[in-house]
């Protein structure tokens, strides 16, 4: 022990990497439990910025193992790619392992995920279209292929033929084409295969084993509670659970093996795709945060939809995850604010007040929030590395934040770089903190 899970507390790109990266260095595994490329993190050591897809991002740490784990959905081809980029920045990869119960994403599921966006018209989820959710559902309908198939000459074009043909129709328009053709697609992911065999291992007895001899794991989630298959704003969700109970089910720990979990959020709220955001702002307001936070997506190069903190899904999403600690990031952000606003309640469309986040997708789409105000600070705060230095606006904000959500900080991000935090007094105490060197 421990096992510490690191969760996104909004709508997904809270910062989760950077947190991980903290953690990482002197953890004995880090173990990425959901997801696939549709997710990104961006971590800056030095004058060096790396962008992770698939990679858990303790890989920057020669003695830490990282794994990608069973509830994870790969593409080969990228995974192959994102590892030949971090070799070019002088990253060692060796350590890293894969479950061979991991699902592999195919060509087909790429064709039937933009097929499916262009469907819907301006309808659209918004999709990363990189097959994520095509892959999840052949999982569950058991015609999904797996990393260890990938070894299995003799079964793997048996399964891809197995899987294919209930999608026939749906294929049609890509029947010519060179990239679904049987046998070109088992030649590939053998050849996939081959490349990735160093990296594949029984992932779920690394965590065993560590777990048991005392060390640090940490379960790396990605996207975020609010985006949550079953309990996120669906359909405008991702095709995974990325709350914390996850962490189990995707890497094989066991629920009692999950010792502290934290929950990240930003100083404010950010979208990526459609769906509901009540505290959605548009104008120079939004254009002039989108910017000073570089709000563009690490995957997709979106621009991300910018909003204020929202107090009521933030504690809807503590309560799913039961959160120990929250990690506030991007508190920088929003210094040169004169005036802070938080959501507080909603206001639905037929005048009635909630401060529970509403179980009813119509209530959600037209529900107003109410908001409270809080005094903003001018000062740069980048520098900053003790909560007492903070301005005393900025101070406050953080209590107001943590009494109202019920859940204490653990740590405050004042910018991208490594060394741009503040630890609390509750993160110092934690069980994470504890692989952190904080002299």
């Amino acid at each position: 022990m421990p096992g510490i899970v690191i969760v996104g507390a909004q709508w997904g790109d809270e910062g989760k990497g950077k947190l991980v990266d903290l953690l990482a260095e002197r953890s004995d595994v880090v173990v990425r439990f959901q997801g696939g490329n549709n997710a990104g993190h961006t971590i800056v050591h030095g004058d060096t910025k790396y962008a992770f897809h698939l990679v858990p991002s303790g890989i920057l740490y020669p003695g830490t193992t990282c794994i990608i784990g069973n509830g994870v959905v790969v593409d080969p081809e990228v995974l192959l790619g994102e590892l030949a980029q971090l070799a070019t920045q002088g990253v060692d990869s060796s350590g890293l392992r894969i479950s061979p119960n991991a699902h592999v994403i195919m060509p087909y599921h790429k064709l039937l995920d933009v097929a499916g966006e262009t469907r819907l018209g301006k309808n659209q989820i918004g999709t990363t279209k990189r097959g994520i959710g095509p892959c999840y559902a052949d999982k569950a309908l058991r015609l999904g292929i797996r990393i260890q198939d990938l070894l299995d000459a003799s079964i793997l074009k048996k399964k891809i033929a197995a899987a294919m043909e209930p999608k026939a129709r749906s294929l049609r328009p890509w029947e010519r084409d060179e990239i679904l053709d049987l046998q070109t697609m088992t030649e590939a992911y053998l050849a996939f295969g081959h490349k990735l065999e160093p990296h594949i291992a029984d992932t779920a007895a690394l965590v065993w084993d560590a777990l048991d001899a005392g060390g640090h794991v940490l379960f790396e989630g990605a996207q975020a509670a609010l985006l949550d298959i079953d309990h996120g704003t669906y359909p405008f969700v991702t095709s995974s659970n990325p709350v914390s109970g996850s962490a189990a089910v995707g890497s094989g720990a066991g629920p009692k093996d999950l010792d502290e979990i934290w929950g990240v959020v930003k100083a404010y709220c950010t979208r990526v795709g459609a769906g509901p955001f009540p505290t959605e702002l548009d104008g120079p307001l939004a254009d002039g945060l989108r910017e000073k936070g570089g709000e563009r997506g690490t995957t997709t190069g979106r621009d991300r939809r910018i909003g204020w903190l929202d107090l009521v899904a933030l504690k809807y999403a503590a309560r799913l995850c039961t959160l120990d600690q929250l990690c506030i990031t991007k508190l920088d952000v929003l210094s040169g604010q004169k005036t802070i606003k938080v959501a507080t309640r909603y206001r639905t469309a037929d005048g009635a007040e909630l401060e529970r986040f509403p179980f009813h997708q119509t209530v959600l789409h037209h529900a107003t929030p109410e908001y409270d105000e809080l005094p903003g600070w001018d000062e740069d705060i980048t520098d900053v590395r003790r909560m007492e230095d903070l301005p005393q606006a900025a101070q406050d904000y953080l209590a107001y934040v943590e009494e109202k959500s019920g859940v204490p900080i653990g740590m405050v991000g004042v910018g991208p770089a490594q060394d741009q935090v503040i630890w609390t007094d509750a993160g110092r105490a934690s069980e994470a903190a504890k692989s952190v060197d904080l002299s």
